[in-house]
């Protein structure tokens, strides 16, 4: 881990630098997938599975029964908890539900806005070292309260041919339409283009690998929006002489054990804080079962002693973290401070796992400091806003002139002869 004491301002902007990952020629493979899945169809995704993922299938599209069976593959325990969480996501989710508000700008013009679901999304949850079947809830969710007709998902199966029985059954309970053992770049390739079972979608949700990322990235170039731009996982922990170091510690933690490439920041005024959150994380990384993990991205994370709370925060903005936890006394007095984050924990007992979890608030974020222009997943992301106007024959009376006088300044008359014609045949 790198450690700094007082760093003047003049060196922030290099503490912020996130990590240089290697950059692999990557584009033309992710164009070939692409190509070979517009091709070929179900069966480039099939032969895929076992290049990628030593997977062999017959078929990319999961079946009621193997939906069904997942059911009783889970503990009793694991289903109320995904239950349980269900209901606060959805819960945070639908307050978000925006009344119809009409404003008369004029009087005789009423303008207003309405959300449309979009009516196709695509849904990808990696599988991995860590079948992220949290990440169907936080997308899954929103995706049904918004009212989109086709929520599909993607996600690789095991060497079996297999799909976590934890994902299938969260995808069932929040109302997924369709499930494919498809992962990496293929599997956005699929719900781009579409194959004769995977259905074409027009925005695609979720975390990935570079592939993945990639994949979405060059998706827009088939008019598929994403949700956002993705990078490796990060919290920013800001401490103060009444923190608690085994709690900071553990937060830093959850999220290294992500990846290598992940970053964690802590801040702190205090220097016993300090050391004993050093500490700290020395003895509990010995117990994680990701500690190989947990130890690289340690590596390139940073711990930095600083003069007051109110300068932390202003590094913290000038990251921009993903996760940001506020492990201080009075911590509603910097709420306002805070500018850019993609989620805000606040005291010691508000871990970021809540989150990534249960508490209700979504977990696909920004990163990578986009959290600068980004917001997180939301209902917002689901939905296109619509907006509409009515001008009565009095409201076109009152803003006529003014639309005229505009419309013949740039030299649009039909513009303006849209206006006048009115204004003059009105019976």
């Amino acid at each position: 881990m790198r450690i700094y004491r007082y760093p003047t301002k003049n060196t922030w902007p290099e503490l912020v630098q996130r990590p240089v990952l290697e950059q692999k020629e990557i584009s033309a493979l992710i164009e070939g997938i692409f190509d070979e899945v517009k091709t070929n169809g179900d069966k480039a995704l099939i032969e895929f599975n076992l290049k990628f993922d030593q997977a062999k299938t017959d078929t990319v599209t999961v079946t009621e029964t193997e939906i069904k069976n997942a059911e009783n593959l889970i503990s009793e325990d694991l289903k109320q908890a995904i239950q349980e969480a269900k209901e606060n996501i959805s819960k945070f989710h639908t307050s978000q539900k925006p009344e119809i508000q009409k404003i008369e700008t004029t009087k005789g013009v009423v303008c207003w806005r309405e959300n449309r679901a979009v009516e196709k999304v695509g849904i990808y949850i990696p599988g991995g070292t860590a079948p992220l079947f949290s990440t169907v809830l936080m997308l899954a969710v929103p995706a049904n309260l918004a009212g989109c007709q086709e929520i599909i998902l993607c996600t690789p199966p095991d060497k079996e041919g297999n799909i976590n029985p934890a994902i299938l059954y969260a995808a069932k309970i929040c109302g997924v339409t369709k499930i494919f053992k498809t992962g990496g770049a293929q599997a956005i390739a699929a719900m781009t283009l579409g194959t004769e079972s995977v259905p074409k979608v027009y925005k695609i949700f979720g975390p990935g690998n570079q592939f993945v990322v990639a994949a979405k990235e060059y998706a827009q170039r088939y008019g598929v929006a994403i949700d956002m731009p993705a990078g490796p996982s990060e919290v920013l922990v800001i401490a103060d002489e009444l923190s608690i170091p085994e709690f900071c510690a553990a937060d830093l933690l959850s999220q290294a054990e992500h990846g290598g490439d992940s970053q964690v920041i802590f801040l702190t005024t205090d220097l016993k804080v300090f050391n004993e959150t050093i500490s700290a994380i020395g003895l509990q990384v010995k117990d994680l079962p990701r500690n190989e993990l947990a130890n690289k991205s340690l590596e390139n994370s940073s711990f930095i002693l600083m003069d007051s709370i109110e300068e932390a925060v202003e590094f913290s903005n000038l990251y921009a973290p993903e996760h940001l936890i506020l492990a201080v006394d009075n911590f509603d007095k910097y709420i306002p401070m805070v500018q850019n984050a993609g989620s805000v924990f606040l005291g010691n007992y508000s871990c970021e796992s809540a989150g990534d979890y249960a508490s209700g608030t979504n977990h696909t974020l920004p990163t990578n400091a986009y959290a600068r222009n980004y917001s997180g997943v939301s209902l917002d992301s689901f939905v296109k806003k619509i907006t509409f106007q009515y001008l009565s024959k009095e409201g076109l009376q009152n803003l006529g002139k003014t639309i005229e006088i505009m419309a013949e300044a740039e030299g649009l008359l039909a513009h303006k002869n849209a206006v006048s014609i009115r204004l003059k045949l009105q019976p």
